[in-house]
């Protein structure tokens, strides 16, 4: 019996590794070579497995993409969560997501080529995934959280602030993607330090 465990256990890892080279792959050459241009079969190719296990994995290219999106946003989601969660004061949790946001393109550069330019910009896709307000609404927690606590101006609006913070956040990464902005580690630093500069400086503007 302890053998027959051991070994469902590592077919199952197996399982697991295999599917993750499949969407690593996948993000390779949607980044490369575009979405709309690729085919299942140029992702199999790029995993160096069998064109019709890729099929045992997942039904479509569509579904690759959809989970791509899916599984990212959900990390980044809770990574966000766990900012706010903490016992920091609002500024340094608004400075964290910031961070968080923003070195996803320092990371993995290939998939945010991949959230901009095929998903984010695709209404479709984004009825199959998870809602981007998410994110906004975590912001304007740590913003609602800074007026109660007297470090942010009470007299902003933190909705409209939340939506202000992540669409520049949002357009940083689209820059970088459609190669308007310099890159590199200090560049994003350098966008890190700007960000946080002007935003709290913004929300802390009229405090007494």
């Amino acid at each position: 019996m302890t053998d027959r465990s051991i070994t469902g256990a590592e077919k199952g890892s197996a399982s697991e590794e295999k599917r993750q080279l499949i969407l690593d792959a996948a993000v390779r050459v949607f980044a490369r070579d575009g979405y709309h241009t690729s085919r299942v079969a140029d992702i199999a190719t790029e995993a160096g497995i069998a064109h019709g296990l890729l099929y045992h994995y997942f039904r479509s290219k569509d579904e690759v993409l959809t989970t791509l999106f899916r599984e990212n946003w959900s990390e980044l989601l809770g990574r966000l969560r766990v900012v706010e969660a903490s016992d920091s004061p609002a500024d340094e949790k608004l400075r964290g997501i910031v961070k968080i946001i923003l070195r996803t393109w320092r990371n993995n550069p290939a998939l945010v080529t991949v959230m901009v330019r095929e998903v984010a910009r695709s209404a479709h896709l984004q009825t199959q995934v998870d809602d981007p307000r998410e994110a906004i609404a975590s912001i304007q927690r740590v913003i609602e959280q800074g007026q109660r606590d007297g470090v942010f101006d009470p007299e902003l609006d933190p909705p409209l602030v939340s939506w202000v913070v992540y669409g520049g956040l949002e357009e940083l990464l689209t820059g970088w993607v459609l190669g308007l902005l310099p890159e590199g580690d200090e560049a994003v630093a350098h966008a890190e330090r700007t960000v946080v500069d002007v935003v709290l400086g913004g929300l802390r503007g009229r405090t007494p």
